[in-house]
């Protein structure tokens, strides 16, 4: 088995793992502490060993004896023997019981899942959390992905798991009358993980491909777990419905490509169609949420043959029933290009006016209304957006980009003057 199999069966197996551990010692820091050991000496080791037969019951077998090593090593240091024997029996110390007291056949992913989303984190620590604890990734590769130094991601992993563990919540599925709730947490976070690898939010690079892959996966194992579920399916649509554009984004030196002048002979066919069939299965059940109807816009772009040929008029319908769930200001910005599209530019940059207030600082407000601009033939108001837009993101290739297009239109708008003259 190669190094990339090996690195998606320990991703895999990573949740499973902390999720026995966990159930067996009642400690969910310290267990995830000694899986991410375990997980660094079989990927160390299986590459060249080969992978064990039983691939879960090796990294339980190790985590169990590194957790103990930790356990001891906290006895030791605050004299709490006692503790330690109340955990851990001595004759049970040298290795993980043969009998079913780990529930070696139990797959506790999603208990895993629900609690690294916990409402009482905040969505960065969630993420950090998730990826690390239900992703296998390592505190190093997160902190790559998110651009900062190893020893502040290791700080807000650790902030994340004390406060789990002050708020007491045990190990197991929410309640009933929880679960709507926690499962929105875990959603949304998934969706922030993706939305970070689709268009990454600051540094050099447009898009961070680890990251929306992860989010796909983890997406996947939840709709496994819960296939049932609506949001979740739709979720991972609107993942696979939009990465399907993803090698079209951008050009050969990185620069961005927007919607209507990208290569749609480029976007992933197969993303596609297993998109257009999770959601397409969801909305025939009735019940709709704010996924579904993100991944129903998403398959309608995709669907569409050219920007021209695509279905605006429903683009702008689902706009409009997104809009009365949420009251997201993003979704707005949306619902007015759809508008722009339908009844021309004026009408779009009139729904813009009543979000100047509450988007005042965001970028994309201002790139949005330079498009608009544009296409009402405002090049001079255009230009000034482009870069009030540039000046506001801080990712380098949109901004980059958003200067070209301002140093582009005021290009333009000085030859219609020459013309006139």
């Amino acid at each position: 088995m190669g190094g990339q199999a090996v690195d998606d069966l320990l991703r895999e197996l990573a949740p499973q793992v902390v999720g026995v551990l966990t159930r067996r010692f009642g400690d969910f820091d310290t267990a995830e502490d000694a899986v991410q050991e375990s997980l660094l000496d079989a990927a160390a080791q299986w590459p060249e060993q080969g992978v064990p037969g039983n691939p879960r019951g090796w990294l339980i077998q190790v985590a169990y004896r590194r957790m103990i090593e930790q356990l001891r090593n906290e006895q030791a240091r605050r004299h709490r023997e006692e503790l330690v024997a109340a955990r851990a029996p001595a004759d049970r110390q040298a290795a993980p019981p043969a009998d079913d007291a780990y529930e070696m056949d139990r797959d506790d992913t999603l208990v895993t899942l629900f609690l690294c989303c916990h409402p009482a984190l905040t969505p960065a620590s969630a993420i950090a959390l998730t990826l690390r604890s239900v992703g296998g990734l390592t505190t190093a590769e997160i902190a790559r992905a998110f651009m900062v130094p190893e020893t502040t991601m290791a700080q807000r992993i650790s902030r994340a798991k004390q406060r789990i563990k002050a708020s007491g919540v045990p190990f197991r599925m929410p309640a009933p009358e929880e679960r709507p709730g926690r499962l929105r947490s875990v959603l949304h976070v998934l969706y922030l993980i993706f939305n970070e690898g689709y268009a990454s939010s600051t540094g050099p690079d447009l898009q961070r491909v680890e990251l929306s892959r992860e989010a796909i996966r983890l997406a996947r194992m939840a709709h496994r777990l819960l296939p049932g579920d609506c949001e979740v399916a739709g979720l991972l649509a609107l993942m696979l419905l939009t990465d399907a554009r993803r090698p079209a984004r951008t050009d050969a030196h990185g620069t961005p490509i927007p919607l209507a002048e990208q290569d749609r002979s480029l976007w992933d066919g197969k993303a596609i169609a297993e998109g257009v069939e999770l959601i397409t299965g969801t909305l025939a059940k009735g019940s709709v949420g704010p996924y579904q109807l993100q991944a129903a816009i998403a398959a309608v772009h995709d669907e569409g043959a050219s920007a021209e040929e695509t279905d605006w008029p429903q683009i702008l319908a689902l706009y409009g029933l997104l809009e009365r769930m949420s009251d997201n200001p993003m979704v707005s910005l949306n619902r007015a290009v759809a508008a722009a599209m339908v009844h021309g530019p004026a009408t779009g940059l009139h729904l813009l006016d009543g979000l100047a207030e509450r988007l005042s600082d965001h970028h994309r407000f201002y790139a949005t209304r330079a498009h608009l601009r544009e296409m009402a033939g405002d090049r001079r108001g255009a230009v000034d957006d482009y870069r009030a837009a540039a000046g506001r993101t801080t990712s380098i290739p949109e901004r980059d980009y958003l200067t070209t297009r301002a140093a582009q239109t005021a290009a333009a708008q000085t030859a219609a003057a020459d013309e006139q003259r």
